[in-house]
């Protein structure tokens, strides 16, 4: 029980400053350090997943990325949280019907995806454009199908859809690299997991309470440090990482799948 409570604080740490630094819901990491250190099996570290991000571990990274000017237009987090409610519910039921191979196989796809627009996507000539202006130009209708497809791969992955939040927002809605990522941030203060979470939770496909403890302390303190990292960084720069990021763990997800 020590080495798994140690190993959910490591695997808490790594998704919070992953989270933090680039703006995304810490899911991608929990799903992956959670197989890694864990052991665990891929529904079970899905489980942990959606579990982890139920109670509010962003807020200190959103303080930092608010402290440097970057803001969340409310129309956009309701109909951004309205999205990822439905399209979450779809997806978890979608996964109880799939095997660990193929699951294993789709999170790869899905992240070597997102890598490919965040790569292609064009040049935006203004490096920041703050939230009044970009909320004037996004339709609704986008705004609703950027959450929905995020909402879907939180409940079918078990990563959260902030990565999907980020990525759409940046590439679809044109908005700069840190509001999409503070975006991305407020929106995981919305319980949006919650039902997926009970699905999962009901099959059995979690670890016990003291080892989520142990990964939700893990993701409020690492959350706060990739923050202060991320607010050091220019959008380029930030953009890069999170490429690199994103195609370790398809590389690292890929290699459970073949093994």
């Amino acid at each position: 029980m020590l080495i798994d409570l140690v190993s959910g604080i490591g695997v808490g740490l790594i998704a919070g400053l992953t989270a933090g630094m680039l703006g995304v819901s810490p899911g991608g990491g929990l799903v992956v350090g959670s197989v890694l250190l864990l052991g665990a099996e891929q529904h079970v570290a899905q489980g942990i997943s959606l579990i982890a991000q139920i109670p509010p571990t962003s807020i200190s990274a959103i303080k930092r990325y608010w402290e440097k000017g970057s803001r969340s237009p409310k129309d956009w987090i309701v109909l951004l949280a309205v999205g990822m409610i439905c399209g979450g519910i779809l997806g978890s039921v979608a996964a109880a019907n799939v095997s660990t191979n193929v699951l294993q196989w789709t999170y790869v796809v899905y992240l070597l995806l997102l890598d490919a627009l965040l790569i292609f996507r064009r040049r935006r000539d203004n490096t920041e454009s703050d939230s009044e202006d970009d909320a004037q130009k996004a339709s609704r209708l986008a705004l609703l199908a950027v959450g929905t497809l995020a909402g879907f791969s939180s409940g079918f992955l078990g990563i959260g859809g902030g990565l999907a939040i980020t990525v759409g927002l940046v590439t679809w809605l044109k908005t700069s690299q840190h509001q999409a990522q503070m975006m991305s941030l407020v929106l995981a203060l919305v319980p949006t997991s919650i039902f997926s979470a009970f699905v999962y939770w009901q099959h059995g496909w979690t670890a016990s309470w003291p080892v989520l403890l142990a990964v939700i302390c893990g993701l409020w303190a690492g959350a706060d440090v990739g923050a202060r990292i991320a607010n050091r960084l220019d959008e380029k720069v930030l953009r890069t990482v999170v490429v690199l990021v994103v195609t370790g763990m398809a590389l690292y997800m890929a290699y459970k799948a073949l093994s």
